[in-house]
């Protein structure tokens, strides 16, 4: 049955999954930048795993979803920060105990409560039709303190991500503005689980600056390309979900993977094509 953009817009779920979606898309982009460049990129799927835990724990206590799922996940961030620099287990490491620990944890007590139900189905997978009035509110004040701090800290947070020893050095607190970084990372997870899902909300923060790497070299100029990149492939993604009724998170992600094999290609041409016509 063929739609058209009013039509589908008039449903009240697709108005919901655009208006949190966007400004979701918005937020991955733009810290997605200072993990990839920190080699920490891979926070936003341990971050995913611990929040599907949390979820199912609230499943289990019949408590709100959200408001237990933020504050696990945001503690889970700054532990895997603390941890990471100590020194005594690395990045990756911390990493991959948190994720595989959560995600054991959150098989389990789904195990014991009875399986999945569709709450858990949608969190694990993505969902445009999950997103209640109070997700929106929600998703939508914690996206706007996100942008905020991440604006009212960019050039901390571009100091930080750049030289952390020249920050150290020139009397900047690294580890406040890392902190801050893993903060809005954690918000960001929690938010983009709904739409996302917990298996595929990292995609969404790492593909859209690596995307933007292939053309652009500036931090400023792939900050700005991957915010206006995982923004355009989140409206598609929606959109063809739709239209072609697959799983919302999976057409977002494919939206992305074509993008960076476009601007791949792109970067390739730049690269390869002036050097031979030189």
């Amino acid at each position: 049955m063929n739609y058209s953009i009013s039509e589908i817009l008039s449903y009240t779920f697709m108005q919901r999954a655009l208006i949190v979606g966007i400004p979701v898309a918005l937020c991955s982009a733009l810290l997605g930048v200072s993990l990839i460049l920190k080699r920490y990129s891979m926070i936003g799927d341990g971050l995913s795993h611990v929040g599907f835990g949390a979820l199912a724990l609230a499943a289990a206590l019949n408590l709100a979803p959200l408001k237990v799922a933020i504050p696990i996940v945001v503690l889970s961030a700054f532990l895997l920060l603390r941890i990471s620099r100590s020194g005594k287990i690395n990045g990756d490491g911390a990493i991959a105990i948190f994720s595989s620990s959560a995600l054991a944890i959150g098989i389990v007590v789904t195990s014991v409560t009875g399986g999945l139900n569709t709450d858990l189905y949608s969190y694990l997978f993505g969902s445009i039709l999950a997103l209640s009035k109070e997700d929106v509110v929600l998703s939508l004040v914690l996206c706007a303190i996100v942008l905020f701090l991440y604006v009212f800290f960019y050039n901390k947070i571009f100091s930080v991500t750049f030289d952390e020893n020249f920050s150290l050095a020139t009397g900047t607190n690294a580890n406040v503005y890392n902190m801050v970084i893993s903060l809005l990372t954690a918000l960001t997870v929690v938010l983009g689980m709904r739409i996302m899902g917990t298996l595929l909300i990292s995609s969404l923060i790492i593909f859209p600056g690596l995307t933007a790497m292939r053309v652009f070299k500036g931090f400023r100029s792939v900050v700005i390309s991957s915010a206006i990149q995982s923004v355009v492939c989140v409206a598609l993604g929606l959109f063809v979900s739709f239209y072609a009724e697959t799983a919302t998170g999976a057409t977002v992600v494919c939206m992305n993977l074509f993008c960076f094999i476009v601007f791949g290609l792109i970067g390739f041409i730049r690269t390869y094509g002036f050097s031979k016509s030189k």
